[in-house]
């Protein structure tokens, strides 16, 4: 009765976790790290927990526990990453994570945390690297991704002749967040329990404004100012890392900076090419056939093995090679283009500019539409259903293209939201 009551616990979290657009597929392997990361009784309350943020006074309710009871146990689960823990307008906020980006690298951001790590990595390797339901779901599970590339700066030509908006820049972010931490990578320290970490820099993972606040807190990660985060950040492109974060214009969560031998990101770019698990950056390199001379470099640092090597097509020079991009897969990060020695790489814009969702609430509003969940981010029941969050989430809606906004209605099966669409729908198709 007892296994009965424990795996119960940890189902009801899984289904609880479910409700985010960003889900994470139900497996033996994902209730084994639940296990590890929850006790029985602490996955039976976060079962209960909305996805929206709540205060104590809302857990106590739903728990049917006193408040001080209620932020303790809150807090010592933020203390661990697995909830995030922020003050807004003098009020102390609670958030519970989606898996990934969420309480899966917070687990393994603070070395030595209140975790058998060795173990989790080992579950993490099999239910991310051996496993595909969940990387497929998290990365190629519609068009709106979770993350995305941003350029490399230092690859950008001097001349000003691209026009690159602040959020593309990796830099922009760093200088205007309000918070900034630095934790252990979690994708190159799980590798490190199997040897199998390169040697790029491993205390460099970034998050920003709320969640570092949150982390900062608890001591997973490092408070750090602008400066020494420009330097950290000239230190990750000097390895050759991808910066990849969170894919959203304003108050960006996280920059992970990724290599792609051991981020889970990369390979999945790797894994799931056809699918564009990684929403692009708005240019691609060019490379110029006259100032080529075949070094490999390009190919050797692109992290999607998007570059490769082809005969140049020299009579005089049978053995000559030239880079060639394949721009299905290329990320448009730009790193190729910043370690050619001949300045045979230059980037340009893509014909069409992709489109990067304002906030993390439209970005959800869209994953949760093309993944056919909207029901599920809306009608969360342990939130005790509000007005005001119902308002957000169609306010983002209504902003939506007349194709979105009838995906939206078709899940919603709402005549009011269909009346709310109506003439927004018709003034569009109009013109």
């Amino acid at each position: 009765m007892a296994h009965a009551t424990l795996k119960n616990s940890y189902h009801q979290l899984s289904d609880r976790l479910n409700l985010f657009p960003q889900g994470a597929p139900p497996s033996e392997l994902l209730f084994q790290i639940l296990e590890v990361l929850f006790t029985k009784d602490e996955a039976a309350l976060v079962a209960l927990l909305p996805i929206k943020p709540f205060n104590i006074a809302a857990a106590a309710k739903v728990w049917k526990k006193p408040a001080a009871e209620s932020q303790n146990i809150l807090e010592n689960l933020a203390s661990r990453g697995m909830l995030l823990d922020m003050e807004l307008n003098g009020e102390q906020i609670f958030v519970l994570p989606p898996p990934m980006a969420g309480f899966f690298e917070f687990s393994m951001m603070r070395i030595g945390n209140a975790y058998d790590q060795k173990l989790l990595a080992e579950l993490y390797y099999q239910y991310l690297n051996v496993e595909e339901d969940f990387v497929k779901a998290l990365f190629a599970g519609g068009e709106t991704q979770l993350g995305r590339a941003f350029v490399n700066e230092k690859a950008l030509p001097g001349d000003n002749t691209l026009t690159v908006m602040d959020y593309e820049r990796a830099s922009e972010v760093i200088q205007t967040a309000s918070h900034m931490g630095i934790g252990a990578c979690y994708c190159r320290h799980k590798m490190q329990h199997f040897d199998k970490a390169c040697d790029a820099p491993m205390d460099i993972c970034m998050t920003f404004s709320g969640t570092a606040q949150s982390l900062i807190k608890h001591g997973i990660a490092r408070r750090v100012d602008a400066k020494e985060g420009m330097d950290l950040l000239d230190q990750a492109q000097a390895h050759n890392l991808v910066q990849f974060g969170e894919n959203v214009q304003q108050s960006v969560a996280f920059i992970c900076n990724c290599c792609g031998c051991c981020c889970e990101a990369m390979l999945a770019a790797k894994r799931f090419a056809v699918l564009n698990p990684i929403a692009t950056t708005n240019y691609l390199p060019q490379v110029t056939l006259d100032n080529c001379n075949g070094c490999a470099k390009c190919v050797t640092v692109c992290p999607v093995e998007a570059m490769g090597l082809v005969s140049a097509g020299d009579p005089h020079k049978p053995a000559r090679k030239k880079a060639r991009l394949d721009e299905s897969l290329c990320l448009g990060c730009g790193v190729c283009a910043r370690v050619c020695p001949t300045h045979g790489i230059q980037l340009k814009p893509r014909k069409s500019r992709v489109l990067t969702p304002v906030t993390t609430a439209h970005r959800a509003v869209l994953m949760a539409i093309e993944r056919g969940n909207l029901q599920d981010l809306i009608f969360d029941n342990q939130a005790h259903w509000n007005h005001r969050a119902m308002a957000a989430v169609l306010g983002v809606i209504l902003k939506l293209p007349p194709v979105k906004q009838i995906m939206a209605s078709t899940q919603m099966k709402s005549r009011y939201l269909e009346q709310l669409m109506r003439p927004r729908s018709f003034v569009h198709l109009e013109h």
